[in-house]
């Protein structure tokens, strides 16, 4: 490896590094947190991760609080065979034992609503209690990220019709 090549590759691995963060409750390991920069006119944002299950028993993501945002519910974004997109609230998001859960742009995901002209701004950092069934509550950060530096094939939310 030649010097640039080793420059670019550990400034490669250094912002993956900084954007990479984890935390684990019982069996569950939660993997990035992360939603993206707002518009000031926008009112929701999508929070997303992944969701490992570890151990030997069916979990189930319960609930997500932010002390600053009114309204958080957790979501599935589904697109029928006609293209109309579809939002609906979930009552949890199930983590099975042994399986990998995660949570994307148009899929399941956090919605947190009442952003009220305060938006997610680049390198902000939202402070949450994710809640599990079994595992029980832990603290969290939901990164706020670049959504240029994310697949574009995820979902809008400011247009979308919220069903229950």
């Amino acid at each position: 490896m030649n010097t640039f090549t080793k420059a670019a590759f550990a400034a490669f691995m250094s912002a993956g590094i900084a954007h990479a963060h984890d935390y684990t409750i019982a069996d569950v390991t939660i993997t990035h947190p992360m939603t993206f920069e707002t518009a000031k006119a926008v009112n929701v944002a999508g929070g997303y991760m992944t969701l490992e299950n570890n151990g030997d028993t069916d979990d189930k993501l319960i609930e997500v609080r932010v002390a600053t945002i009114p309204h958080v519910e957790l979501h599935l974004s589904e697109t029928d065979a006609n293209g109309v997109a579809r939002m609906t609230k979930q009552d949890g998001i199930p983590v099975p034992a042994g399986e990998t859960v995660v949570l994307k742009p148009g899929g399941l995901h956090v919605m947190f609503m009442g952003l009220n002209g305060d938006p997610f701004e680049l390198g902000e950092e939202i402070p949450a209690t994710l809640v599990f069934e079994q595992a029980g509550e832990v603290e969290v950060i939901f990164n706020v990220e670049e959504r240029s530096t994310h697949d574009h094939s995820g979902m809008d939310h400011s247009g979308h019709k919220m069903s229950d």
